[in-house]
């Protein structure tokens, strides 16, 4: 095993005691108003206490419980509920934020037309940004060692997927959501996909 691997397995266990068990559940939820339609309570954005070791700014995604953590402050995160990859597409892996976009275009991967053509190949020249657009309102395009990944964190013309395992390996949440952490992630910023 990676010494990578073996660190993020670690802080995954880390963000997994430390947010959301004992701490949260002795206290009442500081839920952000900032709109959108209803999903489960548990998967409603808040703040959440967080160890100190955790790097402000940087972006922290628990996939088995559909969780994404912006450390907003030493020991403060805000804790958004998302959707993510079907279980042979989930994506784990220490990225960057390389790139930001409203209301981005989208186009499937080759790979998304040879497992679904009936569902993707219309769609190979891509589809313009806008409401009907499957990767919504924003989107956060993730790099490893300068290169593309081709997993996005983004909004969704599906928020009652938020909460499962359905896309082909993104990371998706409701448009309200991605706009608030679209404005508060930088170009630059670690994401630690777990």
């Amino acid at each position: 095993m990676e010494r990578r691997q073996v660190l993020g397995g670690i802080a995954a266990a880390g963000l997994a005691t430390l947010m959301g068990d004992r701490a949260e559940a002795a206290q009442e939820p500081e839920y952000l108003d900032i709109g959108g339609p209803r999903i489960a309570d548990e998967l409603m954005p808040r703040y959440v206490r967080v160890k100190p070791e955790f790097e402000p700014g940087s972006v922290h995604v628990l996939s088995d419980s559909f969780l994404l953590y912006f450390i907003a402050a030493p020991r403060r995160a805000i804790r958004y509920g998302v959707a993510v990859g079907r279980a042979e597409l989930v994506f784990r892996g220490a990225t960057v934020v390389g790139r930001k976009l409203e209301w981005p275009p989208w186009r499937p991967t080759p790979e998304m037309i040879a497992r679904n053509p009936s569902a993707y190949a219309r769609y190979a020249d891509g589809m313009p940004g806008g409401p009907g657009n499957p990767l919504g309102a924003r989107a956060l395009y993730l790099y490893q060692n300068g290169f593309d990944t081709a997993i996005r964190i983004h909004g969704t013309t599906e928020p009652q997927s938020i909460g499962r395992a359905v896309s082909n390996g993104c990371i998706r949440m409701v448009n309200e959501h991605v706009i608030d952490l679209y404005a508060r992630v930088p170009i630059g910023a670690p994401v630690m996909v777990y």
